[in-house]
């Protein structure tokens, strides 16, 4: 993606670290040049297992638009459950990306005006040494993947500085491995 303005909505579930991964992209995004980053998360009823939402703005120009994500160019799932609870395409503009967690076949889906780049990063993210459900890590990994948006190098120091006290290196190889595993087209 080459656009001077890029606009991500994640949704996931409260526990999943939907919000860190948000704030892990944003930070890698700005030590990588981007001088306009803002990150609005969304709160509800903060329980484990809700829907949660958060935004994140990237350019390359100061941001001065706070406003929430209506037209969201990347939207990433970290559950593909949701798919059934939730519009998480709404608003998605046509040619947009879906960045899915998901254990169904890649050709199972079809978002037709959209490109798709999916993942079992649950599956993954337990390979890797994670507990079950914490699946933030892993999602970068498949969002690098399917943009070319950030640099992985880049990605995985944020990965281990935010994680530095929480199994840093399982978090980081979460990240390699649906890098690697990611399927995307579209």
């Amino acid at each position: 993606m080459n656009k001077e303005f890029i606009e991500i909505r994640w949704h996931g579930r409260g526990g999943q670290g939907a919000i860190t991964a948000a704030k892990i992209v944003a930070g890698a995004a700005f030590v990588s040049g981007y001088l306009g980053v803002v990150m609005a998360p969304t709160f509800g009823t903060e329980r484990r297992g809700a829907p949660v939402m958060t935004s994140l703005k990237i350019s390359r120009e100061k941001i001065y638009d706070l406003s929430p994500i209506e037209t969201p160019d990347i939207v990433v799932v970290l559950d593909h459950l949701l798919l059934n609870e939730a519009n998480v395409t709404q608003g998605l503009k046509p040619g947009g990306i879906i960045v899915l967690n998901t254990p169904k076949a890649f050709e199972s889906y079809n978002f037709k005006d959209y490109r798709l780049a999916t993942a079992d990063i649950t599956a993954i993210s337990v390979e890797a040494g994670l507990p079950h459900g914490m699946v933030n890590t892993g999602i970068i990994g498949t969002l690098a993947k399917a943009t070319n948006l950030l640099g992985m190098d880049i990605l995985i120091k944020g990965i281990e500085e935010e994680f530095r006290t929480r199994r840093p290196e399982k978090n980081s190889l979460a990240a390699k491995i649906a890098f690697e595993r990611t399927v995307a087209g579209g």
